[in-house]
């Protein structure tokens, strides 16, 4: 449902969330290689993040990315609507031109209620309340320091 450049656009929100502040600033190298992202389209998409004020940034030898309290005020929606629109969130699951509670399409009413929670997260719930949740439930952003079976 959200392109790659979206969900790697909020697990580098989330990340900056957890481990900097206006103090602590980090440099897009570091992000990449924490969260195994390819480092110049991540540089883009901050860039992108910082432009919309969803990031903020400082140049120089101590400069980087980093999120201030303003920053971890938004929203994951603000993130979404920042980097793909809204357009997947509002057009039918099956791609028909006209789909709706009344002229639903035959996955609508499987669909509309997980769409619809979605949204309710993406919204309602600060980046900071995500950092929050993130920490005391040891949830992770990158699976890096992990051993993960190959098959």
């Amino acid at each position: 449902m959200l392109s790659n450049a979206c969900k790697y656009a909020i697990r580098s929100v989330l990340y900056l969330a957890l481990q900097s502040d206006e103090n602590n600033k980090i440099g897009v190298k570091k992000i990449a290689k924490e969260l195994e992202t390819p480092q110049p389209f991540l540089a883009k998409l901050l860039q992108q993040l910082n432009k919309g004020n969803l990031v903020s940034s400082t140049k120089g030898p101590n400069g980087g990315f980093y999120l201030s309290a303003k920053d971890k005020e938004n929203a994951v929606w603000d993130i979404v609507k920042n980097m793909d629109g809204t357009s997947k969130f509002e057009d039918c699951f099956l791609g028909l031109s006209t789909c709706s509670d009344e002229n639903p399409c035959p996955v609508h009413f499987i669909v509309s209620p997980f769409k619809e929670k979605l949204l309710e997260n993406f919204r309602d719930k600060t980046i900071s309340q995500y950092a929050i949740e993130i920490k005391q439930s040891g949830k992770v952003l990158s699976l890096k320091d992990f051993d993960v079976l190959k098959t």
